[in-house]
């Protein structure tokens, strides 16, 4: 392809990323094209143009070609993030009603709940001024979050140390997926189940099964016992188990282990990234971190907990996270397979082809973000709107597939292009929990902020290690300081 930038892609996925990055900000490509040893091309996209054309197709998830999401599907089965067609448009369809409205706003005393107990584990590392590093003990939370409002699942995780099997397994999980993708060696089944990580994916997939389908039989055992909840509208879990479509046909057990797979990585281990950055960029960028703080303590004054109606009000708090999730997208990228032949501008790329889509790329090219790396929340409030795309922000979606924030009026109407900032994705395709995740990151981050003054540890290395999700290679460790007397925050 003819003035599209190619290179070629090693086994390592930090330079892969650091290569691009450098493509980007000296061609600023819309495209490009990358070779795996030489033999197997890839196309990508790395502009919001081009990311608009593809989300709007219907090209399906690339596993069938290879890649993540065909290696993800042991680990997680054909469940909402992999599957496609009809098994995807009716899955979608019955799951919808989990994150309706009036489910979510009860879960903010959830997110209360579990932000308590997150607060008191990090009261030593306060006191004493050690360093912490806070992606683990983010984790252990938002694990506890999406147990206990998805699947109605308290199992105490928080109190549980600073790691959980189970958060180990995903991490793991994570790293292998994405090195097997690396490895062309690996593409081949009988090769890779022999190997020292064939063995030890699948001893960790044997893990998180038995993990789920314990939670899934409790739920069962529960529901048999006492029926259905009265309330209008049920959990998640409660709807994988009771859900027929129309034709009066239920989820099968593997379907309903394949979501709940799904969402317990999904729900907690992205919202985990987002959370851990934005607690880097509270820490790496003090003065913000004092306008959220200002914002926050005017706004709570003596309450410690967060309401329904505070989530609206927290314009500041909102473009902060916002503007971490630029910086670091929490997914650094997708994937689709084309079935048809697609253009892109003057390029005609054939079906068959797999086609990355660099999210980490797009938030940070020149051409879309002037200034890519400053943080600067402010373009994501009103006043620094004006001379930017319509559809430059898409955090979930955009067009009619868009879905409003169940809690946010500071959302506002964007002169940018929609498929600019898309952490989640974007399209038909959009992040189904997408408010869920939006006011759990709302609610730890303003309690921290309230609570705690966050510093980064002096010569620590924060690179970033974008696998599966956005992650740090030696951890985001951060230094704590109480901002008011301990028994000021004395926690029922």
């Amino acid at each position: 392809m003819n003035g599209v930038p190619a290179y070629v892609q090693f086994h390592d996925i930090a330079s892969y990323f650091k290569l691009l990055g450098q493509i980007v900000e000296k061609e600023r490509p819309k495209v490009y094209v990358y070779w795996s040893m030489f033999f197997y091309a890839s196309f990508g996209v790395c502009h919001p143009d081009s990311a608009q054309i593809l989300y709007k197709s219907s090209a399906p998830k690339a596993y069938g070609s290879g890649g993540a999401y065909r290696y993800l599907r042991d680990w997680i089965g054909d469940g909402l993030l992999i599957s496609d067609g009809k098994k995807w448009e009716r899955n979608r369809r019955l799951l919808t009603p989990g994150f309706h409205f009036e489910i979510l706003k009860p879960y903010v005393e959830v997110y209360n709940s579990v932000t308590d107990i997150f607060l008191e584990k990090l009261k030593y590392y306060a006191k004493s001024g050690e360093a912490v590093d806070i992606f683990p003990r983010v984790a252990l939370a938002t694990l506890d979050t999406i147990l206990r409002c998805a699947f109605s699942y308290e199992g105490k995780l928080q109190d549980q140390g600073s790691k959980h099997p189970y958060v180990h397994a995903v991490n793991r999980l994570s790293y292998l997926t994405l090195s097997r993708c690396l490895k062309p060696w690996f593409q081949i089944d009988f090769i890779y189940q022999f190997s020292n990580e064939g063995k030890e994916l699948k001893q960790l997939c044997d893990y998180s099964h038995e993990f789920s389908n314990r939670i899934i039989k409790d739920r069962q055992q529960i529901l048999k016992k006492e029926g259905l909840p009265t309330k209008r509208h049920l959990h998640f879990l409660d709807i994988l188990l009771t859900a027929k479509d129309e034709n009066g046909i239920g989820l099968s057990d593997e379907d309903i282990r394949a979501e709940v797979e799904t969402f317990m990585f999904e729900g907690h281990d992205t919202v985990a990234s987002a959370i851990s950055w934005s607690i880097y960029c509270l820490g790496r960028y003090p003065e913000e971190q004092e306008k959220v703080y200002t914002e926050i303590s005017e706004l709570l004054v003596d309450e410690l907990e967060v309401t329904w109606e505070n989530l609206q009000e927290m314009p500041h708090l909102t473009a902060f996270v916002k503007e971490s999730m630029r910086m670091f997208a929490p997914v650094p990228g997708t994937a689709r397979l084309l079935t048809s032949p697609m253009q892109f501008g003057d390029i005609i790329v054939p079906a068959g082809v797999h086609i990355d889509i660099s999210i980490h790329s797009i938030h940070h090219h020149p051409d879309v973000w002037p200034e890519h790396e400053v943080f600067k929340p402010e373009r994501f409030l009103k006043e620094d709107i004006t001379d930017r795309h319509p559809y430059s922000y898409i955090p979930f979606a955009a067009g009619s597939s868009y879905i409003p924030f169940a809690a946010g009026s500071s959302e506002i109407t964007y002169d940018r292009h929609p498929y600019s900032y898309i952490p989640f994705a974007a399209g038909s395709r959009n992040c189904i929990g997408q408010n869920f995740a939006m006011n759990e990151i709302k609610v730890i981050i303003s309690r921290l902020v309230q609570r705690y003054k966050v510093s980064l540890v002096d010569g620590h290395n924060y690179e970033i290690n974008p696998e599966l999700i956005m992650r740090a290679t030696h951890g985001i460790k951060v230094i704590l300081e109480n901002r008011f007397m301990e028994k000021e925050w004395q926690i029922v």
